[in-house]
């Protein structure tokens, strides 16, 4: 029972158990590919060797015949010609990279499906392709889609101020071309999706980020309504962006119909690497005008960036990559212009941070180039010029009753709490910037040292309108009903850590029910880092509305007005005598209702503040002079992301985007022969991902938490920021060691050679 202070610690900030660890260590989770129904079926895809080709003729005949085949689909099934996107039908007669999808078979198990697709004839009329987006972008080229191979046909352009009138008054400009090439999201699970029809409604179990955004996918895909659709969401292993983007559960789905059975199918490796979703390469041209006291005045980004076939969400890819340039330097005049090209190559989707990561690396990479000229010190450089709390300068643009956009362009419109300079502060503390030139001049004997910095602003989590549930019942249980999937940062356990901190009882006590688009309510799909703002303001809404009623049901029994009673660690208590209390399961139990609930529906945002989140990277290396191998030494990541809800899983989160992408910095490319269209290394044997040996030997997390005030329990973003000035920080710690600059990622060992060499790379 509460003593007479009262003392009860808040959930928030405390590292309370994962949602669904335990099973997870034991084996006992289920994911979409474990689940199997009786009478169940398995599908297998036949993927296009040509990166261009239009379909003549598909004979099947053959395959039908085998003993155990019970479906096949072509493009030519009237099936097929309806639209997943405005750019992919579910099966289209012209196929537009190696590995895309041409027909699909169901049959009694794995090697039989297998053995159809050999018995399947197609006739193809080969067509000229292109892999390069430059070249895509030129008149002649082959073109992949009836608009052409430019989305929407111009380029995206945003500005503030007037550019060109900065850079006229500059005293220098600077301006370099960065590289930043593709490469895969590897998850350890591939996709995989089970379709089963009942009558004429369809369930679907699948690797999801959100149930009810693919629950209408499917439906528009099949020409059926919304309702006759219940989509499953198993828990993920590891999603990073992109596991909705493709046409696994469509084909699964078609397929149990014509078969009358379920239908189950998972990608293998080399269909996850060809037929999922990678991460844009693009070349970024920044151009930068400073006055000679190191003041910006001019940044100007020109991106183009490599669509792949199909544009999934290339467009937000491509804006959220201009977002650095625009905002993270206090500047009057900038300008981005932005040019997505369709390719023969594979798609590139949501992964980790959009298109921030490399919009990010061109920015930061270039600004250590125009400090260093300036001879002015990287991070002073960045505490001079990085955009304050009033946010930038000019005029708002947004009508006074708008919400802000979380990715603004114009000024005059301040952040809702900002964090950056401490984080720098405290970063370069943490990695002893002061004392680098020691520590450099201290390398052994053939080997280099060098230290960078990089910092980084991302969108701070308000999203789409999200819904969310909180129900108790006179039996005692509590449930958060929550339509928002975990993809692996969290969510499950951060939002019932809310809810009981909201409600009032313990977070063993809170029932999960989530990933089902039956029996919850509406939400968006887990993506932008929106999660723990979006839904987090809607559980907060709900949970404390149940705590009112139960408050005025609890009054009768207490003999006290609500306003006079609380509830802390699962007890209800009168609040200036805290020895008159009940339990809150006694409390439940004496309800007049059999159960009460809530639902709070949330639209996110300010009218008022820009609610970003923002970080500050700091990392040492040490190159070999003899290898070019480069060691990661150390690693400092000082994030502003609001209150920690949550501190274990928020470390986990920050360590996890750190080295997943110093494997994209050091080590990781998808690589696409340009004279074949193949991918060359569509597998983990030849696309290398780093293992522990390739990780800091020290990684330190930093959290300055500046309590939001807009934010549920002060939390903004924190999933993919981590992922967004990785690559910068270690080219420029690069620099600092060997004083070249590499201005294309991922900067293997060989590119070390040759620069050392003076050669080009």
């Amino acid at each position: 029972m509460l003593g007479p202070a009262m003392a009860a610690p808040s959930l928030i900030g405390q590292s309370v158990p994962r949602h669904g660890l335990r099973e997870k260590l034991t084996g006992q989770l289920r994911y979409a590919g474990d689940i199997k129904l009786p009478g169940m079926l398995h599908a297998a895809i036949l993927r296009s060797p040509h990166p261009h080709a239009e379909i003549v003729s598909i004979d099947t005949s053959a395959a039908l015949n085998l003993p155990g085949v019970h479906a096949i689909l072509t493009p030519f099934d009237p099936e097929s010609q309806r639209r997943i996107a405005p750019d992919l039908r579910v099966l289209d007669t012209r196929v537009r990279l190696v590995g895309d999808e041409i027909a699909a078979v169901a049959a009694e198990d794995e090697a039989a499906a297998q053995a159809t697709l050999d018995l399947i004839k197609v006739q193809y009329k080969v067509l000229p392709f292109v892999t390069d987006a430059h070249e895509a972008l030129k008149p002649g080229a082959p073109q992949l889609h009836p608009e052409g191979n430019l989305w929407s046909g111009k380029p995206m352009v945003v500005a503030r101020g007037d550019v060109e009138e900065g850079f006229k008054q500059a005293d220098i400009i600077f301006e370099e071309t960065f590289r930043f090439n593709s490469h895969s999201p590897a998850p350890l699970e591939p996709r995989a999706a089970l379709a089963a029809w009942e009558g004429g409604r369809l369930t679907v179990w699948k690797t999801s980020r959100g149930v009810h955004q693919d629950r209408d996918m499917l439906a528009q895909a099949l020409g059926i309504p919304a309702a006759s659709i219940h989509v499953v969401g198993p828990p993920l292993g590891a999603g990073y962006g992109n596991k909705d983007e493709s046409r696994c559960s469509i084909l699964a789905a078609i397929l149990a119909r014509k078969a009358q059975r379920p239908v189950r199918l998972e990608y293998s490796r080399y269909d996850e690497f060809v037929a999922g979703r990678v991460r844009h390469a693009a070349d970024i041209t920044i151009k930068v005008g400073v006055k000679r006291d190191g003041t910006i005045i001019a940044v100007s980004n020109r991106t183009v960036m490599n669509k792949g076939a199909y544009l999934a969400s290339g467009n937000g890819v491509l804006r959220r990559s201009a977002q650095g340039s625009i905002y993270l330097y206090r500047c009057p005049n900038v300008r981005f212009e932005g040019w997505l090209a369709y390719t023969n190559r594979p798609t590139g989707g949501s992964y980790r941070g959009l298109g921030a990561p490399q919009g990010h690396f061109a920015l930061e990479a270039m600004m250590d180039q125009v400090a260093e000229s300036l001879g002015i010190d990287p991070l002073e450089f960045r505490l001079k010029n990085h955009v304050g709390p009033e946010g930038q300068p000019g005029r708002r643009q947004s009508p006074p009753d708008a919400i802000i956009d979380t990715q603004p362009v114009e000024g005059g419109v301040p952040f809702s709490s900002h964090g950056l300079r401490e984080c720098l502060k405290r970063g370069a503390k943490a990695i002893g910037w002061k004392q680098r030139e020691a520590w450099k001049k201290a390398a052994p004997k053939g080997t280099r040292r060098g230290a960078g910095v990089a910092m980084c602003i991302y969108r701070g989590g308000p999203g789409r309108d999200t819904s969310s549930k909180v129900t108790v019942h006179r039996d005692g249980r509590i449930q958060l009903i929550t339509g928002v999937m975990d993809v692996g940062e969290g969510s499950h356990t951060v939002l019932p850590q809310m809810a009981a901190e909201a409600l009032g009882s313990w977070f063993e006590d809170i029932e999960l029910i989530a990933g089902d688009s039956d029996a919850t309510p509406d939400a968006p799909i887990t993506a932008g880092s929106t999660a723990t703002f979006s839904a987090g303001l809607a559980v907060q809404k709900a949970a404390n509305d149940i705590k009112q009623k139960l408050l005025e049901v609890a009054s009768t029994l207490l003999e006290s007005p609500a306003e006079e009673l609380d509830i802390k660690k699962s007890r209800v208590f009168v609040k200036a005598q805290p020895s008159r209390s009940l339990s809150l399961k006694d409390l439940l139990r004496r309800m007049p209702d059999a159960a009460i609930e809530s639902t709070a529906t949330i639209v996110p945002g300010s009218k008022d503040y820009i609610i970003n989140s923002f970080a500050a990277h700091f990392c040492q290396v040490e190159v070999d002079e003899a290898t070019g191998h480069i060691k990661v030494v150390r690693y400092v990541a000082a994030h502003d992301s609001g209150r920690i809800i949550n501190r274990n899983t928020a470390l986990n989160q920050v360590e996890g985007g750190v080295s997943q992408m110093l494997g994209l910095a050091l080590l990781e490319e998808v690589v696409t022969d340009e004279a074949s269209g193949i991918t060359l290394n569509g597998s983990f044997l030849e696309h290398k991902c780093p293992t522990i040996s390739e990780y800091p030997d020290s990684m330190e997390v930093i959290f300055v938490e500046t309590n939001d005030s807009l934010a549920p329990f002060g939390a903004k973003a924190l999933g993919e920021p981590p992922s967004v000035p990785v690559a910068a920080a270690v080219a420029n710690a690069l620099h600092d060691a060997t004083g070249l600059r590499f201005r294309e990622v991922p900067i293997t060992p060989d590119k070390v050679l040759k620069a050392l060499a003076g050669r080009d790379v």
